[in-house]
């Protein structure tokens, strides 16, 4: 059997992958090429006049030409999919999919179910889709009550469970349909767009290929994310090997420990390096390995409410981003540190003598040295810990942390 390349989209490409699988967002059959994508865009429609309300595409590597099949799998590494890419547009790729399996993970994966298994089981008549991104309070479902006695219609739930909350909009739906007797739950995977209309677009087409002949658009998610002090916090702190970036997150570590009431992980780049990271280079692509995996790591303890506390040295400026994002998708806030002691002042330390190792060519790749450091311009705080005490420079961050109320 020959080989095939092999790629794992981002959650929202994988989630419009699931709706082209699955029949939700039929006739499309496909990731959509230049042409529809510029139609879509300029007029609403594909090239051939359907209407159609936002692109659906998928970001490949560059280096997958045209012509190509790829495997596509999910993060767990299941193949979902399979992919011929028939048009390379830049980053972006075109073609047609094939289901390899159906989704059977995650919390209510029995609800995922296709449309024509839902329509095959729908009454005959009209049938009024409710799509829902949060709950539904007494008075909405006495609005739907009513709505669906006038049309003399069958009620289909259609929680929409992209990201995090998903759970949390099944069991909405859930109740809500105890409370709508006859009605059908089907979670659908349907990823929010950032344009109000076309996001109300799109959820009436879904609702179309699953039976519905009105569409009832439940009401948005009201997210209270709770106080500072309860949410979690990734600190990541950022800075050139010898800055004292890692002294300084080890000394904050220890005073969130002494003060309590926070759970508190830290994550050193060295460290990481010997457990987590063994095995990698300082390739670029190394590099930019090891970091993403300290900021799963760091997302991970911040999705459940503690402090990750990171010191890496996180060179580029793309690479911290994705952290950033990381950490944000789970619900969590995010403080970067740039830690700027200037090279020299770095090199004059060099405790370790990796400076004088790459100077003198030992170390191919060395920060500031052979290899560019991108310094930051989102830092939330910036620390020169030339000629100042590590007390100062702790007790900077620590206020930062206090003021803004993460830290009682």
């Amino acid at each position: 059997m020959e080989a095939m390349t092999e790629w794992t989209p981002d959650a929202r490409e994988l989630a419009d992958l699931e709706l082209l699988l699955s029949g939700a967002y039929a006739p499309l059959d496909g990731f959509l090429p230049a042409a529809d994508v510029a139609e879509v865009i300029t007029r609403g429609r594909l090239a051939d006049g359907t209407p159609w309300p936002d692109p659906i595409a998928i970001a490949l590597p560059d280096d997958i030409p045209a012509g190509e099949r790829v495997t596509l799998r999910d993060p767990e590494g299941a193949a979902v999919a399979v992919m011929t890419v028939r048009e390379r547009d830049g980053h972006h790729a075109a073609g047609p999919v094939e289901a390899l399996d159906a989704p059977v993970y995650g919390p209510f994966a029995r609800l995922r179910r296709t449309p024509e298994d839902v329509r095959k089981e729908l009454p005959d008549g009209e049938v009024l889709a409710v799509t829902m991104r949060g709950p539904l309070d007494a008075a909405t479902i006495d609005d739907i009550t009513a709505t669906a006695q006038e049309l003399d219609a069958a009620v289909l739930l259609l929680p929409l469970v992209f990201g995090e909350g998903g759970p949390a909009v099944v069991r909405a739906a859930l109740k809500a349909s105890a409370a709508l007797p006859g009605s059908t739950v089907v979670a659908v995977p349907l990823a929010p767009r950032e344009d109000a209309e076309i996001d109300l677009e799109l959820r009436e087409h879904v609702a179309r290929n699953y039976g519905a002949t009105e569409h009832y658009a439940g009401p948005a998610p009201v997210v209270i994310p709770g106080p500072p002090h309860r949410r979690g916090l990734v600190v990541f702190f950022t800075g050139l090997s010898g800055s004292g970036k890692s002294t300084i997150a080890r000394g904050l570590r220890d005073a969130l420990l002494e003060r309590g009431g926070r759970t508190v992980t830290y994550l050193d780049g060295d460290v990481v390096r010997r457990l987590l990271s063994a095995g990698l280079t300082f390739s670029r692509e190394d590099r930019d390995h090891n970091i993403r995996r300290i900021g799963f790591v760091a997302a991970e303890v911040a999705r459940h409410g503690g402090i990750a506390v990171c010191a890496p040295i996180a060179p580029y400026a793309a690479t911290r981003d994705e952290v950033r994002a990381m950490a944000e998708e789970v619900g969590a806030d995010f403080l970067l540190v740039h830690v700027s002691t200037p090279l020299e002042e770095c090199e004059r330390r060099d405790r370790k003598g990796l400076y004088a190792k790459a100077r003198a060519g030992l170390i191919p790749e060395f920060t500031g040295v052979s290899d560019p450091y991108e310094e930051p311009d989102d830092a939330d705080l910036t620390l020169n810990t030339t000629g100042m005490p590590v007390e100062r420079a702790i007790s900077a961050v620590l206020n930062l942390l206090t003021s803004g109320g993460w830290v009682r």
